[in-house]
């Protein structure tokens, strides 16, 4: 028991206390000050003091020994390191005392607990005194410990990828090219963060993998990862967003991306163009995709559950000819209410200025007044939402409607636009990571027109895929999509669209 008792008041005193540094080193005291040979001496098992809080350790199990269990050997003590162990004891005691087990403190254990005080009492303020400095300091460190941090991350795409199909979509009468190809997209991401609550994005790309627009003769079979800068790096994103107070953050966006940024997608497991759907058409509304960078924008928390989301992006700002003032623009607004876990709703806005180029629609759903117009002015109303049932279903559903206005025609003639789209998630299908994706949906389509042609027929948008999340860091998604209709003609035969994804991440 005595081997206990040492070895365990040992690993006590280790972990309370540490001794000072050089420079904290008293000064040398006069020679009445010099303490006595007694409070200088090691405690050692023979000792009343040892063999009393022995008696204690055992009855009120305040010490404990070597993470493995084992008391290795019998020492003897300095005051510090059995003073450390004596607080350690006090605590127990008086944890016992304050959860209303005091009648099992004898008055006799009170006693020798009290003389124990006494007789280390200067040792013990020491401890004390040096534990509160330790606090202070590691406060002192966690409040200052932020430094400018950069991460790396970066990620690979190969894309073996078809198409198939009799005629081309736009009226040529040419045959579908069905060659199948093998493209590739490699970006390194680069975020720095100066203050913790800020980031600075940096993102370099080269990627090779064609768009199948010339292929099938409409933008309905673009791929959601598509785009070539024949495999020359660029710099494809450069942004900064910081907070403001603690429910507001400002993104500034130079390089890269879009209105959609801006604003938060309530589909999340569709938006990726890595991880998410395959096609351009199935990752989000298309009204989300009007507009370009340099722009700006602000999400600020109304309440735990409520965002509002605003943005601004206008694509020839840099350029000393156009400026903001002649630029193509979009700003945005956005409602995104997420009121359980397992919900969550949006409502947009979008007002536009020559931006109805979406990447997913018809011809005419991207330029309804025949290219008469170079003043298009287009209000964009969008709903989306998704509800999680179960942990392994998600149902969602979105509807995007524009309102297109020639500012420079006639009369100032009107065309309507419509776009929606129901899609079905099943995460973690077969394995964690995993996910069956299907959607169904009407790319843009122009349901009336002042000026010229609507579009009595629809396309139809069918798309299924599957990503098997190999490890942390590769997944492979193969997946085909179908248009029929496509260009919303009725006479043009279907196209179809296959790919395999293989995405690593690191």
């Amino acid at each position: 028991m005595i081997q206990f008792l040492s070895s365990s008041l040992a690993i006590a005193a280790i972990a309370l206390w540490t001794l000072p540094s050089t420079a904290s080193l008293p000064q040398p005291e006069p020679l009445d000050n010099i303490p006595s040979a007694s409070q200088l001496a090691d405690v050692n098992p023979g000792d009343w003091a040892f063999q009393a809080l022995q008696s204690l350790t055992e009855r009120y199990d305040c010490i404990v020994g070597y993470p493995d269990g084992t008391f290795r050997g019998e020492q003897s003590l300095s005051r510090y390191e059995f003073a450390a162990a004596l607080s350690a004891c006090l605590d127990r005691m008086n944890e016992q005392i304050s959860a209303s087990t005091a009648n099992t403190v004898s008055s006799e254990d009170l006693t020798t607990l009290s003389r124990l005080q006494t007789d280390f009492a200067a040792e013990l303020a020491t401890i004390r005194s040096r534990a509160d400095e330790l606090e202070m300091r590691t406060a002192a460190l966690e409040a200052q410990s932020f430094s400018t941090t950069t991460r790396l991350n970066g990620e690979v795409i190969f894309a073996l990828t078809g198409a198939g199909g009799e005629r081309k979509a736009d009226g040529s009468d040419e045959s579908v090219e069905r060659n199948v190809v093998l493209g590739n997209r490699v970006r390194l991401e680069l975020t720095t963060s100066f203050s913790g609550d800020d980031q600075l994005r940096m993102r370099l790309q080269a990627r090779n993998i064609p768009e199948f627009e010339a292929a099938t003769g409409t933008q309905m079979a673009n791929l959601g990862f598509d785009g070539s800068t024949g495999s020359l790096v660029e710099l494809d994103r450069l942004d900064y967003e910081t907070e403001l107070g603690d429910r507001a953050l400002v993104v500034v966006s130079l390089v890269g991306g879009g209105l959609g940024d801006y604003v938060s997608t309530v589909n999340p497991l569709f938006s990726g163009s890595g991880d998410g759907a395959i096609s351009t058409f199935g990752r989000e509304n298309p009204i989300r995709r009007q507009g370009g960078v340099p722009g700006i924008g602000l999400t600020y928390e109304l309440t735990d559950d409520l965002r509002l989301e605003l943005g601004y992006v206008a694509s020839g700002a840099t350029d000393p000819e156009v400026g903001f003032s002649q630029s193509p623009y979009a700003a945005v607004a956005q409602v995104t209410l997420e009121p359980v876990d397992s919900a969550r709703f949006s409502l947009t806005y979008v007002r536009s200025f020559n931006g109805l180029d979406t990447g997913t629609g018809s011809a005419l759903a991207r330029d309804p007044f025949e290219d008469n117009s170079d003043a298009i002015i287009a209000n964009s109303l969008g709903a989306e939402a998704s509800v999680d049932i179960g942990d392994h279903f998600t149902l969602g559903g979105r509807v995007g409607w524009i309102q297109a206005t020639a500012k420079d025609l006639d009369d100032n003639p009107q065309a309507d636009i419509l776009t929606w789209a129901v899609l079905l998630g099943f995460p973690d299908l077969a394995g964690d990571g995993n996910l069956l994706g299907v959607i169904a949906g009407h790319p843009p389509r122009v349901t009336h027109n002042q000026y010229g042609d609507r579009e009595s027929d629809a396309a139809l948008h069918l798309e299924v895929f599957y990503r098997l999340q190999l490890n942390d860091n590769i997944a492979v998604t193969p997946g085909v999509f179908v248009i029929l209709n496509p260009e919303n003609d009725a006479s043009n035969t279907p196209i179809y669209v296959g790919t395999v994804r293989t995405t690593f991440s690191f």
